[in-house]
């Protein structure tokens, strides 16, 4: 999920940088020259057809239900082949003192094994009787009508937005950050050649900052993981005491014999306060480190609202652009693993409540830049952003403490 994430960011920030380009060496800050700019959606034409027949060819399928719904097609067949030879799979006897029916199967991959199935075994000499086999998949036998999945899967995200207060407190957060990010499109062009005088070109440049803070948000994303998962995190909070856990000092440092108690040390009991209070097993685990990064949207958004002046080096303002992507990806990334654990069998609709929301203030806010900027300034309008995505930011507090009580009182939410 993190690679996934991080490669969304790192193509956001690739497009209007190849976009800029194309455009300004083409000829299309000219008059009347309508190739360049139609080049930046023909390039997409030819990279998304080049990607779907790799995406055919190249990966394969690995969800459950399917595979198993595949392998219960092939072994119907293969049954089915055996029968028009005359040979059944089962023999089915019922034993007098038992309720239940005890099934004698053979594999037929021989011919012996094939003329094996055709006998009674000797254990079932009485009340056996032949039966078909025959393979069934339980997604598949609960699997509705194709009307009724297209109306439940139309209908279910916004039941879950407005009913759901995670579902739409997080659709909240994660479109205000999509916002920004989809801000930054018209934004970047206009503050730098507005403070810098730069072309097109100069200041389509300025996107390797959102895919440098999207490279590092990535890797810092894969360490977090990995933080998450240490064995003194992962190990159960009752076992205090387990000395494969902790490590056991003195009070007397002179002391070898053992009679005074011992104590655990401190970065011990350190570990053990952080597994009581923040257990790495709930799905408020995906929550923690995004408590802390995501403070580096509004952050960014400061450094690059009050750092983008002629005589401030362009640098600054662009460092801020790649703090504010990298808060951009843990929220992202948050809320997609968060929903994941939290939300099982529904977590597509959760994720589509939330999806519908981003999409929505993704393509509303770039239609506001111009008139945000121009009206307000750069400082004063990164800093009304950044005092909104402070406030946002609250959100994920509130479930790191309280998250396991907001889902025990949703009938779609898991309680584990």
């Amino acid at each position: 999920m993190a690679l996934f994430s991080g490669a969304v960011l790192l193509g956001t920030g690739a497009g209007p940088l190849f976009a800029a380009i194309m455009t300004q060496r083409l000829g299309g800050t000219g008059t009347g020259n309508a190739a360049a700019w139609k080049w930046v959606f023909w390039h997409q034409v030819i990279m998304g057809v080049v990607a779907m027949v790799a995406l055919v060819i190249l990966l394969k399928e690995s969800r459950g239900s399917v595979l198993l719904s595949r392998k219960a097609t092939a072994l119907n067949k293969w049954y089915e082949q055996l029968e028009q030879q005359g040979y059944y799979g089962v023999w089915v006897t019922e034993h007098r003192h038992r309720d239940s029916m005890e099934l004698s199967t053979s594999e037929a991959s021989s011919d012996e094994e094939k003329g094996a199935m055709q006998k009674v075994p000797r254990v079932f000499s009485r009340n056996a009787s032949l039966k078909r086999i025959r393979w069934l998949v339980k997604e598949d036998e609960d699997r509705s009508s194709l009307g009724k999945m297209i109306a439940i899967s139309a209908t279910r995200p916004f039941h879950l937005l407005f009913t759901e207060s995670v579902v739409f407190f997080f659709s909240l957060w994660a479109s205000f950050a999509w916002g920004i990010l989809y801000l930054t499109f018209g934004s970047i062009p206009l503050v730098f050649k507005r403070q810098y005088g730069w072309d097109i070109e100069q200041a389509g440049l300025v996107f390797n900052a959102l895919m440098v803070g999207a490279v590092i948000g990535t890797g810092t994303s894969i360490l977090q993981e990995r933080i998450l998962h240490h064995q003194k995190w992962l190990a159960p909070s009752g076992s205090s005491q387990s000395p494969s856990s902790f490590t056991l000092v003195s009070d007397d440092p002179l002391s070898t014999d053992g009679a005074d108690p011992p104590t655990l040390s401190r970065s011990d009991r350190a570990w053990t306060f952080i597994r009581r209070k923040f257990p790495a097993n709930a799905p408020e685990s995906r929550l923690y480190f995004a408590c802390i990064t995501s403070i580096l949207l509004p952050i960014g958004l400061f450094v690059f609202g009050l750092t983008a002046r002629p005589h401030i080096h362009w640098i600054f303002p662009c460092i801020g652009i790649a703090l504010a992507t990298m808060g951009i990806l843990s929220i992202y990334l948050a809320i997609f693993n968060y929903f994941a654990d939290a939300y099982h069998q529904y977590a597509s609709s959760a994720l589509a409540a939330q999806s519908l929301c981003r999409n929505i203030v993704g393509g509303a806010f770039p239609l506001a830049t111009a008139a945000l900027f121009n009206n307000l300034g750069e400082t004063r309008a990164t800093c009304l952003l950044g005092a909104i995505a402070i406030g946002l930011s609250a959100v994920p507090w509130v479930l790191v403490f309280y998250g396991k009580r907001i889902r025990a009182r949703s009938p779609f939410a898991s309680v584990c």
